[in-house]
């Protein structure tokens, strides 16, 4: 009797044991961007405020449109990136913009709304998605989902790399971490509070962290901030958040 219940209950770990690993990378990414919003993301025009300057999206399977207003010396300057590239104005007044600021102000607006906007990038035609691992923070358990870019189609930063703590109950992004090479390259830390759900599209706020050391992986910081070994930079707050859903279809 008692090696029919071993049988058993080795039986039914065994069964959990696959039903645990059966999600890939693309699954675990599928789920967190259902859970956050999902189609809404594709009907949804977003205004928010970061830093006193006002943002709007929309996007459209593949068809976007990423907005920038900033108060200047001469008026309202009005930044859009879009699939047909960068258009500036200035009161209404179209602008050339020098070829070498286009990048620049083009990364600035693309970086403010891909974060905002997380996880719905993760999905884009260039991005590579890999599970490299589970572990737990604050005693929460989560998948560790490594991304990284092609060159055609990933942008000036193609080489950065991220990583991804993604709840394994709820599948929500409550950790990132990211290395970049622009202006001698870094490494952030990022954590996720404030978490609210506007006309079914989920945001969240973060306390923003650095390692000096270069050498460090993504995998370890998880390891760093519980040792509180990290140090806080800034705090990324989004204010003012409206959601317009065009389409109510989900």
């Amino acid at each position: 009797m008692k090696s029919f219940l071993a049988a058993c209950a080795f039986v039914i770990v065994y069964a959990f044991s696959l039903t645990e690993t059966q999600f890939t990378a693309q699954n675990i990414v599928d789920k967190a961007i259902e859970n956050s919003g999902g189609a809404r993301y594709d009907q949804a025009i977003i205004h928010f405020t970061f830093r006193g300057k006002q943002y709007r999206s929309k996007r459209d399977e593949g068809v976007y449109r990423l907005e920038r207003f900033v108060e200047g010396p001469r008026g309202v300057v009005h930044d859009v990136v879009s699939n047909s590239g960068l258009q500036r104005t200035i009161e209404n007044c179209p602008i050339i913009v020098a070829d070498s600021l286009t990048t620049r102000i083009s990364d600035g607006v693309n970086s403010v709304h891909y974060f905002a906007g997380l996880p719905y990038g993760l999905n884009a035609p260039a991005v590579n998605k890999e599970l490299v691992g589970e572990s737990k923070i604050k005693g929460t358990k989560y998948y560790k989902v490594k991304v990284t870019f092609d060159q055609e189609g990933g942008g000036t930063d193609y080489d950065d790399e991220f990583l991804y703590w993604i709840h394994k109950e709820n599948f929500t992004i409550d950790y990132l971490a990211y290395k970049y090479a622009v202006n001698g390259g870094g490494i952030r830390f990022r954590e996720a509070y404030n978490p609210r759900v506007v006309n079914g599209i989920r945001f969240v706020d973060y306390n923003n962290y650095k390692t000096d050391d270069l050498s460090k992986s993504l995998t370890d910081l998880d390891v760093l901030f519980e040792k509180k070994q990290l140090k806080l930079l800034s705090k990324i707050e989004l204010e003012d958040i409206y959601v317009y859903v065009e389409k109510e279809c989900c």
